[in-house]
């Protein structure tokens, strides 16, 4: 694997270096795609269930459906593209990961600075009050069909971001502050077509980093980068902490 003398020397000096990961990231493991046809759920559409009408119209289908995919992670492991990015937050004083993905991978791989912008599928919180739920609470209500709150009696919907919703505030405020504030940022196994987190790299790249897509083809973001490495982030993260080592 070719890097560019530039790259070499920002990774040897750089203090502030932040990651953006998406679901090709992911997909190197084994997860399925958002829209991937699996079995009984072949029949609806991603926008059918991953909305809050939905929820509200038939919150046990809705819940069934997310069950479904958190019984598949369960048996899903993290690739060295995870293992890698863990061990980068461990060679730079200052390193955020942002990631599009909602399966907790980066953090089972030992990435402790994560920033998820579009939630945890493992995790839920209350419509009501707002409260999140235990996980161990979690495992008990929905084997019950019961997604109820212990606190208020709300229902319980999963913490992820459904169509027509805002990402989370905070959650966006750090994203957008680690990509301003970074001499080096990467985006990895992400198409660059959704928003706002596609506008990300752009921010990053106009606030003076210099930006590094990783990715197996080409996307709409590819022109505006300063550096593209055609592969997977399993193949090249690796790659690069071997060959240029401890900053």
């Amino acid at each position: 694997m070719k890097f560019s003398d530039r790259l070499r020397e920002l990774w040897h000096r750089s203090t502030k270096v932040s990651a953006l990961t998406g679901a090709g990231v992911s997909r190197e493991s084994g997860v399925p795609t958002f829209r991937d046809k699996d079995g009984l759920w072949q029949k609806f559409k991603p926008e059918e269930l991953a909305n809050m009408d939905a929820f509200l119209r038939n919150p046990d289908l809705v819940w069934g459906w997310y069950e479904h995919r958190r019984q598949v992670l369960r048996d899903i492991e993290p690739n060295p593209g995870h293992y890698a990015l863990a061990e980068m937050e461990k060679l730079f004083p200052s390193f955020t990961l942002i990631t599009q993905n909602v399966d907790g991978l980066h953090q089972r791989a030992g990435s402790n600075r994560v920033v998820e912008i579009h939630g945890n599928i493992m995790r839920s919180f209350c419509v009501s009050c707002g409260k999140f739920a235990s996980f161990e609470h979690l495992e008990s209500v929905v084997e019950a069909h019961q997604a109820i709150c212990d606190a208020c009696g709300g229902r319980l919907r999963p913490d992820v971001v459904w169509f027509g919703e805002m990402l989370p505030v905070e959650a966006y405020e750090k994203a957008q502050a680690a990509a301003r504030d970074c001499d080096l940022f990467f985006t990895i196994g992400t198409s660059g077509v959704v928003y706002p987190a596609a506008g990300l790299p752009l921010l990053a790249r106009e606030s003076g980093a210099y930006v590094v897509e990783i990715n197996p083809e080409r996307t709409e973001i590819s022109p505006f980068v300063d550096e593209v490495l055609s592969g997977t982030s399993a193949q090249i993260l690796p790659a690069l902490l071997k060959e240029l080592g401890t900053p």
